[in-house]
């Protein structure tokens, strides 16, 4: 009886193992940050992370749309293998997620915000209100009430996914008295007018509102008492609805923020520049719950580097885009080290065409803003010709050339070192079963979301 008594009591013990926090942006232009060298709004809840934990300068996604990316980072698979290679489209029905991986080690797999994943049978999360689920209704109305009670109540570690709607367009959210457009600083890859800085800065500032949801979060794990026990993430998805950002295989739309703060493990004020995907975090959230490592997943477990022990992982990243649904087809494939990428265009004789961005009766009007202005601006007319008109192959130096707006393809000088490359990028495609150009077509009934 009393060995009885005392087994019930262990088992009703709570369970003190760190949780998962992990807050996923919409569409972030990561540079835009403060900690990433953003010059133009102030982002301090999102630097405090980095202030008090580790920042990595490499981190990809395989594709720049938000479905993609997201299958990618519950799934540990690329995506011609998780099945959603297609914006809005359907993961396979055999693959698994985090769902599936983490309660299997006692953690809850909890959810708020936006989903864009289906069907419900690869990602059974525990949904949670709270955050806006809408990417394009035109307000962000968050709370963490919900949030809060579940984390009091919990008996269990857990992994919570916070996704934000912001800053996806339209950009509706956010005061913008405070951004003067006279004084904001442009990527060079963007045009420079009156018009396009006046939508620029509604685009920050959902981002500054983005930046308010994190401190909410902070908040929120600090009332519990479970800030320091938590594995903090910060995850910037892919990169803006601009051009050449979202929709690409430029770096503007693969290159994604990526901060940890973990007090226990992690040194505070640190960063990385080891080469790091979306499909190395379920791996590696696996591994810091102690779970057994997953077999047969394109992602590698990163533990090591973020607790600085480590200070390289991977020795390629690669990408991947097809068009459609979005637009007409305009298939991408690339391969890039810290220094070299190489972009594969498999229709370039296309012109490319992108339905949300590229409308004219956008109401965000950027192709219309940037059409006009190429009216009497060389800069613009050169950077709309660079998005609608690609040549076969793209090389850039990213050391000397960050924005890629010096093609070397046809410089003799790198002719081994882009051989090479296209060579290991042609071997992976075979190996995820990457058929190319002939992906990037209209999917059978039943496919798409």
């Amino acid at each position: 009886m009393i060995a009885a008594f005392a087994h019930d009591a262990q088992a009703q013990q709570q369970d003190v193992r760190p949780n998962i926090v992990a807050i996923v942006a919409d569409d972030l232009a990561s540079h835009e940050i403060g900690c990433y060298g953003g010059q133009n709004i102030a982002t301090p809840n999102i630097d405090r992370i980095a202030g008090e934990g580790v920042r990595f300068t490499h981190h990809f996604a395989s594709c720049a749309m938000s479905v993609p990316v997201r299958a990618s980072l519950y799934t540990g698979l690329y995506p011609a293998r998780h099945g959603v290679f297609q914006n809005h489209k359907k993961t396979y029905s055999h693959v698994k997620s985090i769902a599936h991986y983490l309660p299997a080690t006692g953690y809850r797999v909890w959810r708020t915000g936006k989903t864009h994943t289906m069907p419900r049978s690869v990602y059974p999360f525990e949904d949670i209100p709270g955050f806006e689920t809408d990417c394009v209704k035109q307000s962000a109305d968050y709370s963490t009430d919900s949030l809060k009670v579940r984390i009091l109540n919990a008996k269990q570690p857990f992994c919570l996914f916070v996704c934000s709607t912001l800053p996806h367009a339209p950009w509706t959210v956010g005061d913008t008295a405070a951004i003067s457009p006279g004084q904001l600083v442009l990527p060079p890859n963007l045009i420079d007018s009156k018009d396009f800085r006046e939508i620029y800065r509604k685009y920050l500032a959902e981002v500054k509102v983005l930046d308010e949801q994190v401190g909410a979060v902070w908040t929120m794990l600090e009332e519990t008492g479970q800030l320091d026990n938590t594995l903090f993430l910060f995850l910037g998805e892919q990169g803006p609805q601009l051009p050449g950002g979202k929709w690409t295989c430029w770096n503007y739309g693969q290159s994604s923020a990526l901060i940890a703060r973990y007090p226990p493990q992690i040194e505070a004020g640190t960063s990385s520049d080891a080469l790091v995907q979306y499909e190395d975090i379920l791996p590696t959230l696996m591994e810091f719950a102690g779970g057994k490592a997953i077999a047969d997943i394109d992602g590698e477990s990163f533990l090591p580097v973020l607790l600085g022990k480590r200070t390289t992982h991977r020795q390629w990243v690669y990408g991947i885009h097809n068009n459609i649904p979005e637009g007409t087809a305009y298939p991408v494939r690339s391969i890039q080290d810290k220094r070299y990428k190489l972009i594969i265009n498999l229709s370039p004789e296309a012109s490319y065409f992108e339905k949300h961005l590229m409308n004219m009766n956008n109401p965000n009007g950027v192709w219309s803003v940037w059409n006009e202005a190429a009216k009497t601006d060389t800069h613009a007319k050169a950077m709309i010709e660079r998005f609608v008109h690609r040549p076969a192959v793209e090389f850039y130096d990213l050391q000397t050339d960050p924005w890629e707006l010096n093609n070397l393809a046809l410089n003799r000088k790198y002719a081994k070192r882009i051989a090479k490359m296209e060579k290991l990028l042609k071997t992976w495609m075979a190996q995820q079963g990457d058929t190319g150009a002939a992906m990037d077509v209209k999917q059978e009934a039943g496919r798409n979301l």
